[in-house]
């Protein structure tokens, strides 16, 4: 009997025979008229004798896939999922297509639930983790999740990573990620991160884990926390990436999830993980930390407190790609908008004269984070604090980027700008020296060119900064 899944999805023996007669019509019709269209026409009739052997070939699987015997099975199985692999990693052929659509999905899942053969079961749950990564809808319609979830339990270690491979699949795409946790995915997914210490099944655990944790309502922070905290000490690179990504998912958007981080403990740990040399390590480890300090400056602190600022600024000096480098200095700006003793703190770790350095000699993405954490100093800083900055240089880098067609960071210049001059203003006494500081740096003609700027915003600050420090030159 075949279940509603089949009958969607089938292509019964009947119409693919009628599809094959079609085709060999159209291809005696094409010999017929051979003669008047030349090569085209050949090509065609060897198209459809191709087309005729991929259906032979298909139905041949597929009635291997439904034998008794379980060596047949088990050849088919096989040779199903390679072409299935194949077809979907370029354009599904139409053996690929006719098998998807011939109930292969629902064959699938009939072959694991057969607990007598563990090697049957990995070469379906193979198959079903090649269809889960680019027709997800299928298994979610023939309702293969509950199933594969149960080879969570299997004795055999194979089979249980190959289950976890497809409900990460299925995950991975966020629409079905509710989906695989109403299956019951998640207990005997953490249940492979505690018990089993294979390598192989905890990289695709923590990976499964980590999609589990991605989108709205994610998992409940304690539910996951002994085994995040576990292997946030892997030695394994592939295995800390995920863990990072999985804290970062849950922190991102959600202010109870940075604060069940924080009181977990978690944080110290992060910040020493950005001592790992892998760019792959660092990036979601820089994400997490990112958003942590996004929220608000008591939880900055505790980044600050865990000594971040001075492994941060390693970070930039070092020869990472330009992502890393601008993550580092994502991270750093948003500590730049905290308190003055944050400020200061950042300060302290040397960070100023690495930010006018990289704010001057980096790509324009690298340059605009710099001119924008120099900025949050000014705006934040005490009178000392934005004197120091003007003593390492943070003027010219500010007035080279007047000239950027990003109009945020156009007016981010300005600001801090006029910040400094006003520190100029009031502590030097009747001649304002910042003026001339940015008149060296050609900033005075750029204030004045964007007084004809299509934007009414810059051209009003750039007119009062005029007005206010140069008397309207």
């Amino acid at each position: 009997m075949l279940d509603h899944c089949e009958k969607v999805f089938l292509v019964d023996s009947e119409t693919m025979k009628a599809r094959a007669e079609v085709m060999m019509e159209q291809k005696n019709s094409a010999d017929r008229g051979f003669w008047l269209c030349g090569p085209k026409l050949r090509f065609l009739g060897f198209l459809f004798k191709f087309c005729k052997f991929l259906w032979r070939e298909a139905m041949t699987l597929l009635d291997g896939l439904r034998s008794d015997k379980h060596s047949e099975q088990l050849q088919s199985a096989t040779e199903i999922t390679r072409i299935l692999s194949e077809g979907m990693q370029g354009n599904i052929t139409l053996a690929a297509a006719d098998l998807i659509q011939s109930g292969v999905v629902d064959r699938f899942i009939g072959l694991i639930r057969d607990e007598e053969f563990p090697r049957l079961q990995y070469e379906a749950a193979r198959g079903l983790t090649v269809i889960a990564a680019f027709k997800p809808d299928l298994l979610v319609y023939c309702n293969a999740g509950p199933f594969l979830v149960k080879l969570l339990a299997s004795s055999r270690y194979y089979v249980r990573e190959q289950a976890m491979w497809a409900l990460g699949n299925l995950a991975g795409h966020s629409i079905h990620r509710d989906y695989v946790l109403k299956s019951g995915a998640l207990r005997p997914l953490l249940s492979q991160l505690y018990e089993d210490t294979n390598l192989s099944v905890l990289r695709i655990a923590t990976r499964t884990l980590s999609n589990l944790c991605y989108g709205m309502l994610p998992p409940t922070f304690n539910e996951v926390k002994p085994a995040l905290e576990l292997h946030l000490n892997s030695r394994d690179e592939e295995v800390l990436r995920c863990v990072c990504l999985a804290i970062s998912y849950l922190c991102d958007g959600s202010i109870d999830g940075i604060q069940s981080v924080i009181e977990a403990g978690f944080v110290p740990k992060l910040v020493e993980v950005l001592r790992h040399p892998s760019p792959v390590v660092l990036s979601p480890v820089l994400r997490t930390i990112g958003i942590i300090v996004t929220v608000n400056n008591h939880q900055s602190q505790v980044v600050i407190d865990c000594g971040a600022l001075h492994i941060l600024g390693d970070l930039l000096t070092r020869a990472y790609e330009r992502y890393i480098k601008a993550d580092t200095f994502l991270t750093i700006s948003r500590i730049t908008t905290g308190f003055t003793e944050q400020l200061q703190a950042v300060i302290d770790a040397n960070l100023i004269p690495r930010f006018v350095y990289l704010a001057q000699n980096n790509e324009l993405d690298l340059k605009k984070e710099g001119v924008w954490a120099i900025s949050n100093v000014t705006a934040g800083g005490s009178h000392d604090q934005i004197i120091y900055l003007v003593q390492q240089g943070c003027i010219k880098p500010l007035c080279d980027l007047l000239v950027c067609p990003d109009v945020r960071i156009i007016l981010v210049c300005l600001d801090g700008l006029e910040n400094i001059l006003n520190v100029g203003e009031a502590n030097i006494g009747e001649v304002n020296d910042y003026c001339q500081l940015v008149e060296d740096a050609q900033g005075l003609e750029k204030i004045q060119n964007l007084r004809q700027h299509g934007s009414y915003e810059i051209y009003a600050k750039a007119l009062k900064i005029l007005e206010t420090f140069w008397h309207d030159e």
